[in-house]
């Protein structure tokens, strides 16, 4: 008994918004594809078909060199075979897939009819009217494949969406996955179906996403089993990252991917927001600052915190602004997190002072005016400045010093280094909140930074730059006025 139509009132309710294309990927190892056409776009396609495993013709009176260098290497390979003419409506049969790049439009009508001839879907290069599907920017983790497409509406955001995944994944997922390929057999006899399978596989994903190689073997996936039924407790790691001083675009692939593959993360006050964004959601994020004249975790709870959360099992992410290894006492938290035995690295950020030099176009060690660059503590745990500073090898009219933290502590600084012989007239740059939104700077002479009363910080991370290398910082001041109200003063 056929059943009753459908009536509209009783439609499915709509789960997906409308597609403008359907995503489908196409098995081709083994067929074959038809290409017409001789420039660098029918080359590229040529590399694309025969990545995928396709046998191609390829139909070409004069082919461009790029097209030339690539069929003589897919020749060789007995991927490519070249036909040094135009295509023919025969030369069809049999193919799975047809692609041309066509001189004209009634070049691309004529192409598509002559597939769908022979019932071959069809592809005009740069011509949608005569298209059957259409190329999207790919990003390759074989046999992980995503294709992404704008409906050919806006190609380079395409491309931009490409590069923002290639980030995230690492190129060991590679390995990854085609593992998973060979244990699947093995995950399914030994694990019941349902929750253990899925436990099992949310945990090969998390690995798999944390950029390490690929254990490939039968003991790796006996650990992986044995930790999923619970017979062994996960060792934990932790992660130091640099979060750099503010703007999300210049953390490292390295940071974001550790920031993607974290279970617990402990954060400096000072990380931006936009930072944080780019963590994993189902992260736990844990707010551990440490700030002068303020409420504050101590160094001792903060290494103990890690300790306690890497021995259950997490990935621990220490995420810290800036640059970790520049005043960031990533040296203790090491220390005591490999005397307990636990796993700890290390994805450096960019520090202030560079981020700083890149924003205002200033060499931090220019060939005129500074041979060597020195980052210095402007305070203490005290607050004060450090009490063993060697001010005589500071004050060297040949080096840049880059003073953290010394927004509160700049007149004794210039006070030091004028005493010690630097000259009055040394260029200085203050600079705070470095690459964020509310950035500033104001540029004065030495004696200028030592006449204020006050260059309080308002809450602000700031820095202090003084050498002849920030000279054109100096320059564009309007007036000697304008160059004493300091933002952070």
């Amino acid at each position: 008994m056929n059943a009753s139509p459908r009536k509209p009132s009783e439609a499915t309710p709509q789960r997906l918004g409308a597609l403008a294309r359907l995503p489908v990927f196409i098995d081709l190892n083994g067929k074959r594809a038809v290409l017409a056409g001789g420039s660098a776009g029918a080359a590229w396609k040529a590399e694309l078909l025969a990545a995928a495993g396709a046998h191609v013709d390829v139909y070409a009176e004069e082919p461009c060199d790029e097209l030339l260098a690539l069929l003589e290497r897919g020749a060789a390979a007995g991927a490519l075979l070249h036909h040094p003419r135009r295509w023919a409506a025969d030369d069809f049969a049999g193919a799975a897939i047809a692609i041309g790049d066509c001189e004209d439009d009634a070049e691309a009508l004529a192409f598509r009819d002559a597939a769908h001839a022979a019932g071959v879907p069809c592809n005009t290069v740069d011509r949608r009217e005569t298209c059957d599907f259409e190329f999207g920017a790919i990003v390759n983790r074989s046999p992980v494949v995503i294709g992404i497409s704008t409906n050919g509406s806006a190609p380079i955001l395409a491309q931009n969406i490409r590069r923002r995944i290639e980030t995230l994944l690492p190129p060991s997922l590679t390995e990854w996955a085609g593992w998973a390929r060979d244990i699947r057999r093995a995950v399914m006899d030994r694990l019941e179906k349902g929750a253990p399978r899925r436990a099992f596989w949310e945990r090969f994903s998390d690995l798999a996403l944390g950029g390490k190689p690929a254990p490939r073997d039968a003991s790796g996936l006996d650990a992986l089993i044995d930790e999923v039924r619970g017979g062994a407790r996960p060792n934990g790691r932790v992660t130091l990252v640099g979060a750099g001083p503010g703007d999300a675009e210049l953390l490292t692939l390295k940071a974001v991917r550790a920031l993607q593959s974290a279970d617990v993360i402990l954060f400096d006050d000072l990380v931006s927001d936009d930072v944080l964004e780019l963590a994993r959601r189902e992260a736990k994020r844990m707010m551990v600052g440490k700030r002068a004249r303020g409420p504050s975790c101590s160094q001792a709870d903060i290494n103990a915190l890690m300790l306690k959360l890497a021995r259950q099992g997490k990935h621990v992410v220490r995420l810290k602004s800036g640059d970790p290894m520049i005043f960031g006492r990533a040296g203790e938290e090491i220390d005591d997190l490999r005397a307990a035995g636990v796993a700890v690295e290390v994805a450096p950020g960019v520090s202030t002072a560079n981020a700083l030099a890149a924003a205002l176009g200033v060499s931090l060690t220019h060939r005129d005016h500074a041979q060597s660059v020195r980052f210095v503590t402007g305070h203490a745990r005290t607050g004060e400045l450090p009490a063993d500073l060697d001010w005589r090898g500071l004050a060297d009219g040949n080096t840049s010093l880059v003073f953290y933290m010394g927004g509160r502590t700049g007149p004794r600084i210039a006070a030091k280094l004028m005493e010690h012989g630097l000259a009055a007239d040394t260029p200085v740059l203050v600079a705070w909140s470095v690459s964020r939104p509310d950035f500033g700077s104001r540029a004065m002479t030495l004696s200028d930074l030592g006449a204020l009363e006050s260059a309080a910080e308002r809450g602000k991370p700031t820095i202090v730059c003084i050498g002849a290398a920030f000279a054109p910082a100096l320059q564009s001041v309007v007036s000697r006025d304008d160059a004493l109200q300091l933002a952070v003063g």
